[in-house]
């Protein structure tokens, strides 16, 4: 029993420490709400925005109107945010190499996407924008709080005001349902 507790506290001790060796993918930053590093940031921010813009795009083709608004919404925000990662990274503030495309994760949901028709669409879009939005909000809280990086931490204090306010247009889409 003493091991066990001796075990568990030193878990609960050591966790903030390997959760920040830990990706963004597993969550586990997310859960503790520690910050992601800077490769992880730019990278999930990278990708999040790659595919931002293609499934908007498939929601300006294949939406109803509500969605269609929302979508071209989306790409015209989503294009400001990736060129302004792309000049922090290319003008050497942010030295991290970008992702040349999705990952398997999103590239998935974009493919389901590309398949639904009418209201599977809907639903799996509005789904989509929910999720992406509600992961695109802590991720920026958790680095504009904690980041390494300071032009990119006060960048995503900057931005994310209007991922705050995407999420409250996407939860509006998906209660239309």
């Amino acid at each position: 029993m003493k091991r066990t507790i001796i075990a568990v506290g030193c878990l609960v001790l050591a966790g903030p420490a390997l959760a920040q060796s830990v990706g963004e993918k597993t969550g586990v930053n997310s859960a503790l709400g520690i910050a992601p590093s800077t490769e992880d940031f730019v990278k999930q921010v990278a990708i999040s925005d790659m595919f931002e813009l293609q499934s908007n795009k498939l929601g300006e083709e294949k939406g109803n109107a509500q969605e269609k608004s929302f979508a071209a919404q989306m790409v015209k925000d989503h294009t400001k945010t990736s060129s302004e990662l792309k000049s922090m990274v290319d003008s050497g503030k942010v030295k991290v190499q970008l992702p040349a495309g999705l990952d398997s994760a999103h590239q998935s949901k974009l493919d389901k996407l590309k398949a639904a028709k009418g209201k599977d669409f809907s639903s799996d879009f509005d789904d989509m924008q929910v999720s992406a939005h509600k992961d695109a909000v802590s991720l920026f809280e958790r680095y504009a709080k904690g980041g390494d990086n300071p032009e990119l931490k006060a960048w995503a204090g900057k931005t994310l005001p209007a991922l705050q306010h995407h999420l409250e247009m996407a939860q509006t889409l998906d209660k239309a349902k």
